[in-house]
């Protein structure tokens, strides 16, 4: 049983960086969203460098949420 709340603690965490995430993304993306794409070269370069940590973020959880469901599927 121990086992099965360490792993609801550590998605717990997951969601919560996932979700800190798309909020830091909308409010940056907010704060630019009279800037034309490429009119300035840094605020570009750190939109697409939150876009692709997101993506990357939201990959590797979806991994492992899904390696968790067919490890438990196999013990049944």
């Amino acid at each position: 049983m121990s086992e099965r709340s360490g792993l609801a603690k550590k998605f717990r965490v997951y969601l919560v960086v996932q979700a800190l995430l798309v909020v830091a993304l909308v409010v940056y993306l907010a704060l630019g969203r009279h800037q034309t794409v490429g009119d300035e070269f840094g605020f570009t370069v750190i939109a697409a460098g939150l876009m692709a940590l997101l993506s990357y973020w939201t990959l590797n959880t979806t991994r492992k949420v899904l390696e968790l469901a067919v490890s438990r599927m196999l013990q049944r």
